[in-house]
């Protein structure tokens, strides 16, 4: 019997705004513990929560970038649960009521375009951290009451690599939109993951299992295929599928029974007295949409309309924000679009991915990049030259001029000496040039690849080939 997954994703936004959610304390990551709250974000008595405007601001322009519908009357609500890092013993969030619903986000899988549905986004105010220490466990309340958007997806995906998809389009429309640092390793973008199995056509769901707090793409990808197998493994020796909350142990490589989830939790939800119904009117709308930016799918059709960039190669470059700012800066600064697309989606993608680095992290500006372009199109260096400048500028940020004068890399175009270096390698390889005589072309590629090894790969490349044959046909 064949089976599929159904998975369905709930994300945790931190949203970029100055000040929490229902009081006037810095958001700010790091500080000393305990330095960035308040008596509202510490729940003490008497106090109340005041709904912070840009929060809604913040949530309204995510759920546009999602294509959601945006509710007009909405309330806050009460989650009642009792742990240590919720100081009031409840958190206020939404309900019944979520501020944006009936989104959608569109992913590129190797069958096409699949839509996943967007469920929900609701505004919500983050917990306190726990801290563990041996035997005892410390609370740091300054992350408590810094504003959250939950993004609930509907089960629309059928396997891991569809979920990765889905969790990297998602992070990157968020930091299009500029509404959250989605900084996974701060914990300000979490996923948790619901999956189950179901033998391949049946309509009806299995029994789901809940994996918290994936805190990259990696993570999440792994954790679930080791999840999908376990539960499909489980099901074919007779084992009974259990509704659990699990954690993913990176170090083990699998999936670790956290608590059962048998019972659904009671959390009591009731509607936030301390607070008024919050009314989004038309007016407040078409004033967020006025500050949409340009998105990722918006983009990646101009870069194909305007600048004539493959599709997938404009994919990639729009699949960050950073790097799309790369670009277009390397093009507003007289670089060739399909050249600076080039090096990117080569020398400089490899460069990065081999040293596991973001395009933030590089020494060297666009306008550097394009000062390479620059020196390669006058014919001051070849293309091969230009790599090793560019690995030169990717370790020190050093400008291409000043490494190629450094180095003395300049292009040889003077004819005779190349001729000089031609008839040298010719004399060395007697039979190279025989194979040639008897008609084997090959031998031609063999003798260029030795010239510009003789020349240090300095020799400009279209006079090698013309003296190469010049000097063949002389022979």
């Amino acid at each position: 019997m064949e089976f599929e997954a159904v998975i369905g994703l709930e994300i945790h936004a931190e949203l970029s705004t100055k000040s929490k959610i229902f009081c006037s304390c810095t958001t700010e990551f790091g500080g000393e513990v305990n330095t960035h709250c308040c008596p509202v974000c510490l729940g003490l008595p008497g106090a109340l929560p005041v709904l912070n405007k840009a929060v809604v601001d913040y949530a309204i322009k995510a759920g546009l970038a999602l294509n959601c519908k945006i509710n007009k009357e909405t309330y806050m609500a009460r989650k009642n649960y009792f742990y240590p890092d919720a100081p009031k013993n409840y958190q206020i969030t939404q309900h019944e009521t979520p501020l944006c619903s009936d989104g959608f986000v569109e992913i590129e899988t190797e069958e096409g375009l699949k839509r996943i549905g967007i469920q929900r986004i609701h505004i919500e105010e983050d917990a306190g951290k726990a801290i563990h220490e041996g035997e005892h466990s410390l609370i740091d309340f300054n992350r408590s009451g810094v504003p959250l958007i939950e993004i609930v997806t509907k089960p629309d995906m059928r396997s891991p690599k569809e979920a990765r998809l889905f969790f990297e389009k998602l992070r990157s429309i968020l930091l299009y939109a500029g509404v959250s640092d989605c900084k996974m390793q701060e914990g300000s973008l979490r996923c948790d993951v619901n999956v189950s199995v179901r033998p391949k056509g049946s309509n009806e769901f299995g029994v789901k299992t809940e994996i918290k707090n994936m805190n990259s793409f990696k993570a999440l990808e792994k954790a679930l295929e080791y999840e999908i197998k376990r539960q499909i493994n489980a099901i074919k020796n007779g084992e009974k599928i259990i509704q659990e909350t699990r954690r993913w142990d990176e170090s083990k490589g699998q999936t670790i029974a956290m608590r059962s989830k048998e019972e659904a939790h009671d959390y009591r939800y009731f509607p936030e007295p301390d607070m008024v119904y919050l009314k989004v009117d038309d007016e407040w709308i078409e004033r967020i949409k006025a500050t949409m930016p340009e998105l990722p799918d918006e983009k990646k059709r101009r870069y194909i309309n305007d600048y004539g960039l493959p599709e997938y190669d404009a994919n990639i470059i729009t699949s960050s924000k950073e790097l799309a700012e790369f670009f277009e800066d390397a093009v507003l600064n007289g670089a060739n679009p399909k050249t600076v697309s080039n090096w990117i989606m080569g020398e400089v993608l490899r460069t990065l991915n081999d040293k596991d680095m973001e395009i933030t992290d590089v020494k060297f500006t666009s306008r550097q990049l394009v000062k390479l372009i620059e020196l390669v199109e006058k014919g001051t260096i070849s293309n091969t030259i230009a790599k090793k400048v560019f690995a030169e500028m990717f370790e020190t940020g050093k400008d291409p001029e000043k490494i190629v004068e450094e180095k003395g890399l300049v292009q040889i175009t003077d004819e005779n000496a190349i001729r000089e270096i031609v008839n040298k390698v010719l004399d060395e390889n007697p039979q190279s040039v025989a194979d040639f005589k008897n008609g084997k072309t090959k031998a031609v590629g063999f003798i260029i690849g030795q010239v510009m090894k003789a020349s240090k790969g300095k020799a400009n490349p279209q006079i090698v080939n013309k003296l190469v044959e010049e000097e063949l046909k002389k022979r």
